[in-house]
C-alpha cells in the first residue's frame, strides 16, 4: 500500500458522520484522544512519507519500520510481541521487507524531520514550548514505570529532538505507547488473543464488523474463529458484546486507566488545561489531512 492509497483508505473524510460514542469520559482517556493526532502525525503525515519513500518504504513497510525502529533492530517475533494486535504472518513480512529496505538510522531520521515539517505546516506561530514543558513532566514521572512497557522504553530511549514542534510529537508519542503498552497488557489478562482485541474493541466502539481488525492484517476466517470462542465465553452474541462482554471491555479500560495514574498524577491540575490545547492543535491537524476524520479510527485502543 502507497501513501496515495492510504489516503484514500483512511484519511478520506466520511460521507456520513458517525453516531455518538458512549466510551468512558475519564482523565486519561480524554488526554490519550487529545494527543493521539499528534503522536500518530510520524505515520500518517505527508512530509514524513515522501521521506520513507525516498529509502524505498511504502505506508506500511515505513509504519512498521518506524515504530519498531526505537526498539533498536528488533527479531520479526519481537516485534509481532510488542505491536500484539496485528496477524503476525502479515506483520512479519511487512517487517522483514522493511529492515532488508532502509536502515534504522535513515528511518529515525526521517520520522524527526518530516514529523517537524508536518507540524511547521498545521501549526504555523503556535509556542508549543509550555505544553512540551508538562508533557516532559508526564514523561519523567512515566520513565521509573518502563517495565513491560517495550514500545514505550524504545521511544525513550531516543534523544530529544531539537525543534521544539518535533519535542512535541516525541512527547506526544511517548505518552501514547505508555499507555498503549499498558493497554496491551490488560487485554492479554482479560484472556483476549491478538484479532479478540480488535474485535472487541470494535464491538465496544461501535465498528461495522471486521472494519477494525481487517486493517491490521487478519482474515475473515480468522475473525470469524475468534468471534466464535467469544460466542463460547459469553462475550458476545447476535453480533454484539454481552453484558459480560461489555463488562469485560470497560474493565480493560479501567486497568489501562489505572496504569496511567503516574503520567495524570504528574500533571495534576495542569491536566484539563493541557487537554484542551492539545485536543485544538490535533483538531487542526485532522483538517489538515494527516489524521484520520474518522473518529472511529482515531478513538479504537
Amino acid at each position: 500500500m502507497d501513501y496515495a492509497q492510504a489516503q484514500q483508505v483512511f484519511l478520506t473524510p466520511l460521507e456520513d458522520e458517525r453516531p455518538a460514542v458512549g466510551l468512558p469520559d475519564t482523565p486519561g482517556r480524554r488526554l490519550r484522544d487529545a494527543a493521539e493526532p499528534l503522536a500518530t502525525i510520524s505515520w500518517w503525515g505527508k512530509p514524513v512519507n515522501d521521506r520513507l519513500a525516498a529509502l524505498g518504504l511504502d505506508f506500511l513497510t515505513g509504519y512498521v519500520r518506524g515504530r519498531a525502529a526505537p526498539m533498536g533492530e528488533p527479531s520479526a517475533p519481537v516485534v509481532v510481541a510488542a505491536f500484539g494486535v496485528f496477524e503476525p504472518g502479515a506483520l512479519t513480512a511487512w517487517y522483514e521487507q522493511a529492515r532488508a529496505t532502509a536502515g534504522r538510522d535513515a528511518v529515525l531520521a526521517a520520522r524527526e524531520e518530516g514529523v517537524a515539517v508536518s507540524l511547521r505546516e498545521l501549526l504555523p506561530g503556535a509556542d508549543v514550548r509550555g505544553a512540551v514543558e508538562l508533557l516532559r513532566r508526564a514523561v519523567d514521572a512515566a520513565a521509573p514505570h518502563v517495565v513491560g512497557r517495550p514500545l514505550f522504553a524504545g521511544q525513550l530511549s531516543l534523544p530529544w529532538p531539537a525543534d521544539p514542534l518535533a519535542q512535541l510529537w516525541h512527547a506526544a508519542t511517548l505518552l501514547r505507547e505508555f499507555r498503549g503498552d499498558a493497554h496491551q497488557a490488560a487485554n492479554v489478562a482479560a484472556g483476549l488473543t491478538a484479532v479478540q482485541m480488535n474485535l472487541v474493541t470494535e464491538y465496544w466502539v461501535g465498528w461495522e464488523h471486521g472494519a477494525y481488525a481487517g486493517t491490521r492484517g487478519w482474515s475473515p476466517e480468522a475473525m470469524a474463529a475468534a468471534d466464535a470462542d467469544l460466542e463460547r465465553r459469553g462475550l458476545l452474541a447476535d453480533g454484539r458484546l454481552t453484558p459480560e462482554g461489555r463488562r469485560l471491555r470497560d474493565d480493560v479500560e479501567a486497568r489501562t486507566e489505572a496504569a496511567t495514574e503516574p503520567v495524570l498524577a504528574a500533571l495534576g491540575s495542569d491536566l484539563p488545561d493541557l487537554t484542551r490545547q492539545l485536543d485544538e492543535w490535533s483538531a487542526a491537524v485532522v483538517a489538515g489531512g494527516a489524521a484520520p476524520p474518522d473518529v472511529y479510527k482515531r478513538i479504537s485502543g
